[in-house]
Formats: structure tokens, sequence, C-alpha cells
């Protein structure tokens, strides 16, 4: 019983913080002078892992907080990763999780770029995925062509 209690006010505290981040996004407007995006950032992930997923999404909150609309976030999806922005995951993955990926896509611009080998190897197509899903040829040259063209690059 404590652990379904401690996994419910998880949940619970990560849906706040995402509602903060939200207003806080929605109050602040930082642009630069020229209308251009400073920051950017491409995140990995390519783990299945609910916690590992969850680190990533409340880096990529706290980030869209601090810099509103002066940053440009992508996420490179592969490996089990992957079943995060399925339509119908193979493996389990938390409808919050889902929710907040899509929330992120649809309200923020945030890119999740899905890799096209990982695909393969499960016998899946763009048809598999989240309509908001970018599809690449490989995760890695995603992250490289990223990182050309100025993008920080985070590992978790």
């Amino acid at each position: 019983m404590k652990a379904n209690k401690t996994s419910r006010r998880h949940w619970v505290g990560a849906a706040a913080a995402l509602a903060a981040s939200s207003v806080a996004a929605a109050a602040e407007k930082t642009t630069s002078t020229s209308g251009a995006v400073t920051n950017k950032i491409v995140y990995q992930m390519n783990q299945s892992d609910p916690h590992y997923q969850e680190d990533i999404l409340n880096s990529v909150s706290a980030l869209l907080s601090k810099y509103v609309d002066d940053i440009q976030i992508a996420v490179a999806v592969w490996g089990p990763g992957i079943h995060l922005l399925a339509k119908n995951p193979k493996r389990p993955v938390a409808k919050l999780l889902q929710d907040r990926v899509r929330s992120m896509a649809e309200f923020y611009g945030v890119q999740f770029i899905a890799c096209n080998n990982t695909l393969r190897s499960l016998g899946w197509t763009e048809k598999d995925l989240q309509d908001f899903a970018q599809i690449e040829d490989f995760g890695a040259a995603t992250i490289m062509r990223l990182q050309q063209q100025g993008y920080a690059y985070l590992a978790w």
C-alpha cells in the first residue's frame, strides 16, 4: 500500500511541475532582440525506464520555464525509449508520460525525433507513432546534425 501511495504522489508531483512550468512560460516572454532563438539543446532518450524518461521530461520543462520562447528543444529517441512515442507501445509506458510528451510537442514546439533504424528493427512504420513524432534515419546522426547547427547535447 505504501508503494502505491508513493507512486501516486510521484505522478501527481510530476503533473504539478508541468502545470507550474506552463504557467511560468505563459507569464514571461524572453526572446532575443533579433527575434532569433539563442538557446538550443538536444536530449538523448534511449531507455524505457519511466524514471529516466521522467527526469528528461522534467529537465525539458525546466528549460521551457526558464527560457520560454528563447529555446529550441529536440529529443532524439531510439532503442527502448521509442515506445514512449508509440501509439501502441510494446513495453509499459505511463499515460502521464505520453501526455506530457504530446503537450510539449503540441504547445511548446519540442521536437521528438524517432530513429527510423529502431523503427525498422521493431517492424514499425510512421503509422505506429504518435502524429507529432518526426522520423530521421539514425538517432546518433540526428544528434550530430543538431550539434552542427549549434545545439548543446545532453545525454542522461
